[in-house]
């Protein structure tokens, strides 16, 4: 039977750790819940791993010196690094620990240094006297404008669980609708790269090879009209390697420059909610996106003015951005969110009409969650439709540039043996 070591929060809220056999994790966790503990921590181990890890305990203890050269620390954390530390939190307070006490219990047990150093310093504050949300301020790049503010909604309410659970489930469907998208960008990322690697190396090192035999085989006599194409580009890339590499960068490093731009920016999230292929899973990603935010803000206690202030802010699209910024303008003067979201242009007739209904209804924090449940399943769709679209595209893309170089090198050598054989 697998043996899972454990942390673990006994009825005083102090910290104990140990093995436990059971046959699966959530087993493990049923068995510990039984015994009055709350385990913060599950993960399958062997019992001999105990004294290994003693030992690497002690070799850690006898680590020399520590660098730190300011500009160069890191201060940012990954978005799954937080999702679990907010879960955790939320856990921990709903079991009835104090704040305090759960950060510190975090805390001790975090092994990402940069939030380690940040709950200890968001314990300080709370031990100072401070409010969380007041602590959570002070980290902008770990805590954006969303959780503060939620965070001070639920201390408001007195439901800081409540809200920090929300943020949970906020942040674990973004990070899931997040992976799907990279994955559905990722393929034919690969194949593009793979392509260039192999179309480069025959280019650079097999053509010039092949072009020096056809010298010496042919006598002078001229190369099939697809093979002089392909020696051609192979002369090219030779002779100014060094400006195609710089121009790369330079296309590279400019498109980022643009794209930082007021006017760059919404060209760009303008052309990517219209790109063929890409633009639908795009738009379906955004809407998705900013109904859930809006929504869990909403919910949460955040006036709804304010909400739509984070809401610009986080919406990760500069069209959508200015979309929100009008449909905030209208509701400040009293209007309906539901003309300047349909003046917009933006946001389909299903989504106004759903947003309508829970306006009509006095529901619409809920309704806004639905559409955004809705276009999680939406972009799931369109992940697997667009994977399913591009394999063949990128198979039959790659087959062909590295055909067509095979073939245009396969020409003359044809041409060689005819004439050999007349």
């Amino acid at each position: 039977m697998p043996s899972f070591a454990y942390v673990a929060l006994d009825a005083q809220g102090q910290q104990v750790s140990d093995y436990i056999d059971a046959a699966s994790q959530s087993e493990a966790v049923t068995q510990l819940r039984g015994r009055g503990l709350f385990p913060t921590s599950v993960k399958e181990q062997a019992r001999s791993a105990k004294s290994k890890g003693a030992a690497k305990g002690g070799a850690a203890k006898s680590k020399d010196l520590k660098i730190n050269i300011p500009f160069l620390e890191k201060k940012t954390i990954k978005s799954k690094t937080l999702m679990i530390f907010t879960r955790q939190l939320a856990t921990l307070i709903d079991a009835g620990l104090p704040l305090l006490r759960g950060l510190t219990v975090l805390g001790k047990q975090e092994p990402d240094p940069v939030l380690k150093k940040t709950i200890t310093q968001l314990a300080e504050a709370v031990q100072g006297g401070g409010t969380f949300s007041d602590g959570l301020t002070g980290h902008p790049k770990i805590f954006n404008k969303l959780y503060v503010n939620m965070v001070k909604a639920g201390e408001l309410g007195g439901v800081l669980e409540v809200v920090l659970n929300r943020l949970a489930e906020f942040q674990e469907k973004a990070q899931k609708v997040k992976g799907k998208v990279q994955s559905a960008m990722m393929y034919p990322a690969i194949v593009m790269v793979i392509a260039i690697i192999i179309m480069g190396s025959l280019l650079v090192f097999i053509v010039p090879k092949f072009e020096q035999i056809f010298a010496d085989m042919l006598g002078g006599k001229p190369l099939p009209l697809l093979t002089q194409i392909v020696v051609g580009a192979s002369r090219g890339i030779q002779q100014n390697i060094l400006f195609i590499i710089g121009g790369v960068i330079g296309i590279v490093f400019g498109l980022k420059w643009f794209a930082s731009t007021p006017k760059g920016s919404v060209l760009l999230d303008q052309f990517m909610l219209k790109a063929p292929l890409f633009g639908d899973l795009t738009r379906k990603n955004a809407i998705s996106r900013f109904t859930r935010t809006l929504g869990t803000l909403v919910t949460s206690g955040v006036p709804i003015l304010q909400a739509l202030n984070i809401t610009k802010e986080t919406a990760g699209n500069a069209v959508i951005s200015t979309a929100i910024s009008k449909i905030h303008d209208a509701v400040k003067e009293g209007e309906s969110i539901v003309r300047p979201m349909d003046a917009s242009g933006v946001f389909p007739a299903m989504v106004i009409s759903m947003v309508d209904v829970g306006e009509e209804t006095g529901q619409l924090p809920e309704m806004l969650l639905k559409v955004a449940d809705l276009y999680d399943d939406e972009v799931d769709n369109a992940v697997a439709g667009l994977t399913s679209l591009m394999e063949p595209i990128m198979i039959v893309f790659l087959a062909v540039v590295v055909g067509s170089i095979v073939i245009a090198l396969f020409l003359p050598l044809i041409g060689i043996i005819s004439g050999m054989q007349q």
